[in-house]
């Protein structure tokens, strides 16, 4: 096969530009588990094989070749997959960045499953996926060799196929599969992230050995449900945060004015401006230099510019031109990050940030537009309304979409009104239209977490057909959220570890010393963008803000940081450990001031300049995917 510069990954191009640097500390705490010297003492090498790569990046000329081993001591199997030392050197990809993506004595006790992909275009590969619910980089066989590689941990471990993906292996896996799905846990709104039950899932899935680790920590603590109302206020604590800050802005940063009731200037007073070679720090992504956080911890994160009130329908208007076209949406969307929108205006304003329609179309292009796509609409609906009570017995895929469909729009924001009572209209309207989405992305199909997603937007736009069409827009960002591989998510709570760690360096290294880098605390908030931490109304005006994409596109990794910042005090002072952190995030749900946090997030993202881009891979969601064809595309094959 001709090898391209720009090398098609197909699904999963952003999984292996970003994941591997995730990874690294991963990697490197197996190595003690099997010496050096093993091979020669009892050890066998049952099997090897060369050229087995990773991809740092999406170019094919930047890849680290290797050796992928399967070597048997006594009654235990390790894999290693050693990057071979002498190899055409690039200006990215030093020898030490080679070495950290050395997987050394990986013993398959602390294997969960392992996923194989086999891309229509490209090279075969598979992902290795722990216990902990981390995951190796993909490892990409150039030469072939994946059948083999199966089929030989099946002769030493207990290896099994999943029931619902034929390209799912679980290892280690003594219950039924099913009983430990997501999708068949019996919780009030559980989240999953994977299209198919029982594929891999982050921290989520309770094997027997995570029990016996964490008895106290399930599901339930992850994605407990949430009421705004079920919580006592929560008293107000001065947290004595280090305010660093990281992202790359978008050209609308230049223009802002920072403002701050501390100082006149705060910006020149920023210790980032500094070059001061004593303050960086070498991290997988590059140097950095490291922000000066006690020098920060005097400044307060509130010189984020005031919030201000709602846009109305009077001043919506002055965006506008006769036709209604939006004249200025730089300006638009500024306006919007600052204050959001009023409700009775969110329909017509929605259905534009989420691009459904275009900020250049006139009313009249937008009425046709949707008299257009409700046609298309209904037509994608009834391909599963025509579907016979008999085609359905024979249409697993669809009788399980459909049944899971049910059971959560049926517990879907039950506290609102507008979706409350036996036989809601809205829940009729919230089943249609995921199960129409199942079939126009039938590759995705439906997850668990969708119907939070989609909630909001209907309340908003009160119509089936534009309703489905801006959950279509939305997933587009948001649908590598729920890739079988789990790569949306990976890349975003890796970008998150690397802007903790550029930010504030003590917080990032409590998270080190206390086995919390992997950031599975934040996961919930990555997944559904934060739908539980805050009131409907606040949800629904954070999102706005968020699809603004105003200073960065990544502003919810900002968010994150805010949050994390206001209660760093907190999470050192009482010594949390990951299971206290994880239900102390959880409880934050309905007591997050949603104002004071996304000021907080602008100043960091405004500080973070160029020096937060570089922590946030190419892809990482909300972007859209680099190749939106084949994001879902996977061929099956029989071991």
């Amino acid at each position: 096969m001709l090898e391209a510069e720009l090398h098609d990954l197909s699904d999963d191009a952003d999984y292996a530009a970003s994941q591997q640097e995730g990874s690294a500390s991963m990697m490197r705490c197996y190595s003690s588990k099997l010496s050096t010297s093993s091979e020669t003492e009892g050890a066998e090498i049952v099997y090897l094989k060369d050229n087995v790569a990773i991809h740092p990046t999406q170019y094919a000329s930047e890849r680290i070749s290797g050796r992928l081993k399967l070597i048997k001591q006594g009654s235990t199997l390790f894999m290693t997959w050693i990057p071979y030392k002498r190899q055409s050197t690039n200006a990215k990809l030093s020898e030490k960045d080679r070495n950290l993506y050395t997987i050394r004595a990986v013993p398959f006790a602390d294997v969960r499953s392992i996923l194989r992909h086999t891309p229509a275009l490209g090279w075969q590969y598979i992902i290795v996926v722990l216990s902990s619910g981390l995951a190796f980089p993909p490892l990409y066989f150039y030469n072939g060799g994946v059948r083999e590689f199966l089929t030989t941990i099946k002769q030493h471990v207990f290896l099994v196929r999943s029931v619902e993906d034929t390209n799912v292996f679980l290892l280690n896996d003594f219950q039924i599969p099913l009983q430990r799905t997501l999708s068949s846990l019996e919780l009030p709104r559980a989240v999953s992230i994977p299209s198919m039950p029982s594929t891999p899932v982050l921290a989520r899935e309770s094997t027997s050995h995570e029990n016996r680790e964490r008895p106290d920590v399930g599901v339930s603590d992850l994605f407990r449900e949430s009421h705004s109302n079920g919580f006592r206020p929560l008293e107000r604590r001065k947290s004595n945060q280090s305010d660093d800050y990281s992202h790359k802005p978008s050209d609308d940063a230049e223009g802002v004015a920072v403002q701050s009731p501390v100082a006149p200037d705060p910006v020149e007073k920023v210790p980032y401006r500094e070059h001061n070679r004593d303050g960086e720090a070498a991290t997988n992504v590059g140097t950095f230099e490291l922000i000066n956080y006690k020098e920060f911890d005097k400044l307060s994160l509130v010189w984020g510019k005031p919030r201000q009130p709602p846009l109305g329908l009077e001043e919506w208007v002055t965006f506008l031109d006769s036709e209604g076209r939006v004249v200025d949406s730089k300006a638009l969307r500024k306006r919007i990050f600052y204050g959001g929108i009023e409700h009775k205006l969110r329909k017509e304003v929605w259905a534009i940030l989420l691009g459904y329609h275009t900020y250049e179309s006139t009313y009249a292009e937008r009425k046709h537009q949707r008299s257009i796509k409700k046609i298309e609409y209904e037509t994608i609906k009834s391909q599963w309304q025509s579907i016979s009570p008999a085609q359905a017995k024979r249409f697993t895929k669809f009788r399980e979409r459909k049944g899971l469909i049910e059971k959560d729009v049926v517990r879907t924001d039950k506290s609102l009104s507008f979706y409350d009572g036996d036989d809601n209209p809205n829940v009729s309207l919230l089943r249609d239209i995921l199960l129409t989405y199942s079939f126009y992305n039938f590759d995705l199909g439906y997850c668990q977490g969708m119907s939070d997603l989609l909630s909001p937007i209907l309340f908003v736009m009160e119509d089936e057909s534009e309703s489905f069409w801006c959950f279509v827009a939305l997933m587009e960002c948001l649908g590598p959220n729920f890739n079988r591989d789990q790569s949306g998510l990976h890349s975003q709570l890796f970008a998150l570890s690397k802007l903790v760690e550029l930010l504030d360096n003590p917080l990032h290294n409590y998270f080190k010393q206390n086995d919390c880098l992997n950031y599975f605390f934040c996961f919930r908030w990555m997944l559904i963008q934060f739908k539980r931490e805050l009131e409907y109304e606040k949800t629904m005006r954070l999102w706005e803000v968020l699809w603004t994409h105003y200073l960065s596109e990544h502003i919810h990794l900002y968010v994150s940081v805010a949050i994390l910042k206001r209660y760093r005090g907190k999470i050192i002072g009482d010594q949390m450990d990951f299971d206290t952190l994880l239900r102390f995030i959880n409880e934050l749900s309905g007591r997050v001031d949603l104002d004071a946090t996304l000021r907080d997030a602008e100043a960091l993202c405004i500080c973070a300049g160029e020096k937060g881009a570089d922590c946030i891979p190419p892809g990482t969601p909300p972007s859209l995917p680099v190749d939106n064809g084949l994001l879902y595309s996977q061929q099956d094959e029989v071991l």
